[in-house]
């Protein structure tokens, strides 16, 4: 959510960053909201004087009462019972007023960094760097739902039963590569000095609100009936909800988190979702990493926490590339944003694995979250980014580590997690 000093002053640029991100329908939005807040002053400054002139009144009829002018003073309460009726329907229009404010504020979007590549959409996101050399092999690489049944690692029959498309059982090694994964990339981050922490994986509506635009609420999160209750769709939410109402001291700050959760997604609209395998899914799980720090540090840390994913994939032998998303690819509250995308040996072609943002005080500023300094109070800023998100990575990590014989490798630093295991051997 913008400050609102800068829709007062600077308009223009909010309608051309709108622009800039092709949402022009939302253009009348600022002059709305620019209307309601002249009228919202306008009447805070008449209910200023409206209180003035009725605590000079209150001095009047005490000083009535005082001379024993009852009659007198009985009248000029009129004025003053007059004048709380007035303010009691201003004060009604006003609460009014700021709720429309709000409305339109959340959906305003956020002003994007100068350095956002101008596009209309993913397809004009810009490849910015490759690491690790992008192959395929000369013997034929399977979907990886076939992959993971020839080890007899996954069941999407039984899951269809018991759930409905979108949902699956991992068994066997896939089901414990799948949390080998998770724990390497956990003990990563805590090696990055990253704290972790396990959040809880349902907030109120207020936090959702928070840390993400209508449009992506209505297309994720599943709602808990008859409660204040949201299934989280990754740990960022509560991870940034964390901090809802807190103020930080400057010493306090950067914080740095890396979360495990379950997550829960409705997938609207997403294509795909009745075919086998397990790329887009309602329900998987995820080891996060999200940062809230000083206004002037927030890109120096979005520098690093991509690099970070670059590391760990390349770490378990998978060709990555950075992908810097376009104006119209960026959620609202974005600054700045770019995927980290994995080669896919059989596709010939990278996929989407992790996901990097700068949020700026978007999500500060929606949740309260201030820092304490010498010259007052400022809004934090707040960045989140994808460790790894199985079971997708899980595709990458099988095409990329598949041998010949139809056995997978397990790079080093995974062979801890693994039991000193070297290779996994098919059953089938």
């Amino acid at each position: 959510m913008l400050d609102m000093k800068l829709v007062r002053s600077n308009p223009e640029l909010v309608k051309e960053n709108i622009k800039k991100k092709f949402q022009d329908e939302k253009l009348p939005l600022v002059d709305e909201v620019l209307a309601l807040d002249e009228k919202f002053r306008a009447s805070k400054a008449r209910g200023d004087e409206l209180r003035q002139q009725r605590n000079q009144i209150s001095k009047e009829i005490g000083k009535l009462m005082g001379q024993g002018k009852k009659d007198e003073a009985q009248e000029v309460k009129k004025r003053v019972q007059a004048i709380a009726g007035e303010l009691e329907e201003m004060e009604r229009q006003e609460e009014e007023m700021t709720r429309e404010i709000r409305k339109r504020m959340l959906v305003i979007p956020n002003i994007i960094d100068p350095s956002v590549p101008i596009g209309k959409d993913d397809s004009e996101n810009v490849e910015v760097e490759r690491f690790g050399e992008p192959t395929v092999p000369d013997f034929q690489v399977p979907y990886h739902t076939e992959i993971m049944e020839r080890f007899a690692g996954i069941d999407l029959d039984s899951a269809r039963k018991t759930s409905g498309n979108g949902f699956y059982y991992l068994l066997g090694d896939i089901a414990r590569l799948h949390s080998a994964v998770l724990s390497y990339a956990r003990d990563f981050m805590i090696g990055k000095g990253f704290t972790y922490c396990i959040p809880p994986y349902m907030i109120h509506a207020n936090v959702v609100e928070g840390v993400m635009s209508q449009t992506d609420m209505d297309a994720m999160m599943y709602k808990i009936e008859g409660e204040d209750l949201y299934l989280i769709g990754t740990s960022e939410h509560s991870m940034i909800g964390k901090f809802i109402d807190t103020i930080l001291t400057e010493d306090q700050l950067p914080q740095t988190l890396t979360s495990y959760s379950p997550c829960f997604r409705k997938e609207k609209g997403a294509h795909g979702i009745e075919e086998r395998g397990v790329y887009r899914i309602h329900q998987f799980e995820k080891q996060e990493m999200i940062v809230v720090c000083k206004p002037e540090d927030a890109m120096d840390w979005y520098e690093k926490m991509w690099r970070y994913s670059v590391e760990l994939f390349r770490s378990m032998d998978i060709p990555v590339r950075q992908l810097e998303c376009c104006s119209g690819d960026l959620a609202d509250l974005k600054v700045k944003s770019c995927d980290i995308e994995a080669w896919s040996p059989r596709q010939k072609k990278y996929f989407e694995v992790c996901s990097c943002s700068n949020l700026g005080d978007a999500q500060a500023r929606r949740l309260g979250i201030r820092i304490k300094g010498k010259e007052g109070n400022t809004f934090a800023h707040t960045l989140n980014n994808t460790v790894v998100a199985p079971p997708r990575m899980l595709i990458a990590f099988l095409e990329n580590n598949l041998q010949a014989d139809g056995s997978v490798k397990i790079p080093a630093p995974l062979r801890p997690y693994m039991g000193g295991t070297e290779v996994l051997l098919p059953k089938k």
